[in-house]
This record gives structure tokens, sequence and C-alpha cells, in this order.
């Protein structure tokens, strides 16, 4: 995809997730690999009011070379790229039920979503959840890139989840899909749970190609 579609489409995700209630006034960015190097939503951007024309532009070795300036959290989003090669997109988000799990403080941090249903698993896998750190802090690349070769998503602690895919609809897809797992370990909280067994969840991991 040239480079004028990737904008129109950054914009019109932008659009669609702020309009259902998924990211709110400046929170959260958006980046697609493109061959320029890398497109990104600006610092202090609503995600619902992009403008194609200002999106952040930025070379292969991620010195901004158009656009306004990019968002503040770049460090969240270059790990996977650096990775794996087939990611093609990130969208970090602060999602209400999502960052509200990544608030909890009796969620296994290795697994943070106990499988009730496949599509969390067919979308991304297992989500981890980092340690808390203030947003910009220099501990969040590093940590981010342990994890990114091996996994599609993190939550990152008491902030939201971060998710990779190799277009920038499969990243999306998978955040709303995250989001809508976190919502249903809510709902059910306190209540019996048929969970997924362990078979289960490598079949879908295996036939899907989640990590």
């Amino acid at each position: 995809m040239n480079t004028a579609r990737l904008r129109e489409e950054i914009t019109w995700w932008g659009r669609s997730l702020f309009e259902r209630g998924l990211t709110s006034g400046t929170s959260g960015n958006i980046s697609v690999r493109c061959t320029e190097g890398y497109l990104m939503t600006p610092t202090n951007s609503c995600l619902g009011r992009l403008d194609p024309a200002r999106l952040s532009l930025l070379d292969a070795s991620w010195r901004h070379i158009g656009g306004d300036e990019p968002t503040k959290e770049i460090a969240l989003h270059r790990p996977f790229y650096a990775a794996r090669a087939d990611v093609g997109a990130v969208v970090h988000l602060h999602s209400t039920y999502s960052t509200a799990l990544s608030c909890r403080s009796d969620i296994d941090t290795g697994d943070a979503l106990r499988a009730a249903t496949p599509y969390v698993v067919m979308k991304i896998g297992t989500v981890q959840v980092l340690p808390y750190a203030r947003p910009g802090s220099d501990l969040l690349e590093p940590r981010i890139a342990e994890l990114a070769r091996t996994c599609s998503g993190v939550l990152l602690g008491n902030h939201g989840p971060i998710v990779a895919g190799g277009t920038l609809q499969a990243a999306a897809s998978a955040l709303e899909e995250l989001e809508e797992a976190a919502k249903l370990s809510f709902v059910l909280q306190g209540l019996p749970v048929r969970h997924l067994t362990a078979e289960e969840i490598d079949e879908l991991k295996a036939v899907f190609g989640a990590k």
C-alpha cells in the first residue's frame, strides 16, 4: 500500500476507534511501516481528528523527516518493528477495560487473560503485563523489546494495551478483541466459568499462528 493510502487508513482507523470510545482526548497512538520508514500519529493529537497531511513521517532510522512532531511514545512502537519483519503496524490505546485490567494487582502478569473464549488467543496469544513505568520512561523500550519477538500484545502496567499486527487493520482488530476479552473478564468475575484448557489454547495457537 502506498504512503498516501496509509495516511488515509491511519486517519480512518483513528476516527473509528475514537468514535467507538476505545480512546479519548489525546490519548493513544498509531504507527505503520511505509516505504520511507514509518508513519505515526503526532504528539498530543486526537485520534478522532487526524489530518492525513500532518501525520509524522520518520525514516528507517526513526529520524523525523516530515509532518508534525511524532508521538512522544515512539519507544512503545519501535521494539516491535525491530524484533519482527512481519509487523506492519502498532496500536496503543487507553481503552477502558484493558487499562483497568493493567491496574489490577491480582492478575497473573505472565498471562493476564485466562481465556474464556478463543478469540483473544487467535488474534494475539498470551497477553503479558509489564511493570509500571511513567509514560516516556527509558525503562519501557527495553522491557517491550524483551517480549516483542515472542508476543503480539502486552499490557503496560497502570497504562494500557499495545498491540502489533501485520497490517493496521490486523493490529486494530486484535486490540479490539483484547478489549472485549478484558471486558468479559470483569463481567464474569466471581462467577463459575469454564475456561479453555491448556490443550485447547495450544491448538488455537498452532492453527492460527498466535504467540
